[in-house]
């Protein structure tokens, strides 16, 4: 995960903003000061919703868990960010839209982008009569030798 600069100003509050607007979401309080978080220093990162939550009690916002997974599930649904399943239960949150496949550290729990130039799909199986493929997420799980 690209970790959190737990900071906000100005410019990023503009930046989380612009963002937003993207998607036609009315910027909130807390929506702005999340999106700052996520998006404000320009880079993309993957994060979970303990860890957005961390860095906004680091930069002295009270926002909720429970608002913090809200959120990002509204982030989600408006196609600003990608959700990345990747224990089952613990899900990941990528500000980058395009497609890509993931590196996922099994002794830290860090999700990072892999080099989506190095891999390639040659073929995926036809989907069931009725339905289409909405998308293909590619995890490869890495262990420290």
């Amino acid at each position: 995960m690209t970790e959190i600069d737990a900071h906000i100003d100005e410019d990023r509050l503009a930046r989380g903003g612009r963002w937003l607007s993207r998607a036609d979401l009315r910027p909130t309080r807390q929506r702005l000061s999340l999106a700052a978080l996520l998006v404000g220093d320009g880079r993309n990162r993957h994060v979970t919703a303990e860890t957005l939550h961390a860095a906004t009690r680091a930069c002295g916002e009270t926002v909720s868990l429970a608002t913090v997974y809200n959120t990002l599930r509204a982030f989600c649904d408006a196609g600003l960010m990608q959700e990345v399943s990747v224990e089952g239960a613990r899900s990941y949150f990528d500000t980058r839209m395009d497609d890509h496949p993931h590196f996922f550290w099994e002794d830290t729990g860090e999700l990072v982008d892999a080099p989506p130039e190095d891999f390639r799909i040659a073929r995926l199986p036809d989907p069931p009569e009725g339905a289409r493929i909405a998308s293909v997420d590619v995890v490869i799980r890495l262990r420290r030798t």
